[in-house]
């Protein structure tokens, strides 16, 4: 159920009289979200025969499709590669998840370090999709010798 048109109003953002690069609104979040070991089964990618099968994870059906429908963006950022596109589109849309995209090709291996000029949360899946808190940690940033 891929959703290609992103009917999300992008709010512009000027600075200093010049343009930069539009932003959600505040009540929107772009999710990217894994596949394998998040959603379902964690199939690796040497063994492709076994996607199709994969087993869902319930509770992250219910939740993503409930973001969706709540607005957000929901982008899936797998590190299956392109080939598997088309076993990973048939079995998304087999189990019904609402999403918007899909960026094949995430590197492998984990310890991400994601740098961005926009805002960036990172939440760790620990095996169910719940509701997200907010949990106080600590995390690193660059030093522009301003401290708070």
């Amino acid at each position: 159920m891929k959703n290609e048109n992103l009917n999300i109003k992008l709010e512009e953002k000027i600075e200093n009289g010049e343009h930069i690069s539009p932003v959600l609104p505040a009540h929107i979040k772009n999710y990217l979200i894994d596949i394998d070991g998040t959603i379902c089964d964690d199939i690796p990618n040497e063994e492709p025969e076994r996607m199709a099968t994969a087993e869902l994870y319930p509770d992250a059906l219910e939740t993503l499709n409930k973001w969706y429908d709540e607005g957000h963006v929901i982008f899936f950022f797998t590190s299956r590669t392109e080939d598997h596109r088309k076993v990973t589109e048939e079995w998304l849309d087999k189990h019904g998840f609402k999403y918007h995209g899909m960026v094949m090709g995430k590197p492998r291996g984990g310890n991400y370090h994601w740098i961005d000029n926009h805002l960036v949360k990172a939440t760790r899946y620990r095996g169910k999709f719940t509701d997200l808190i907010n949990k106080d940690v600590t995390i690193q940033v660059f030093d522009d010798g301003q401290h708070d």
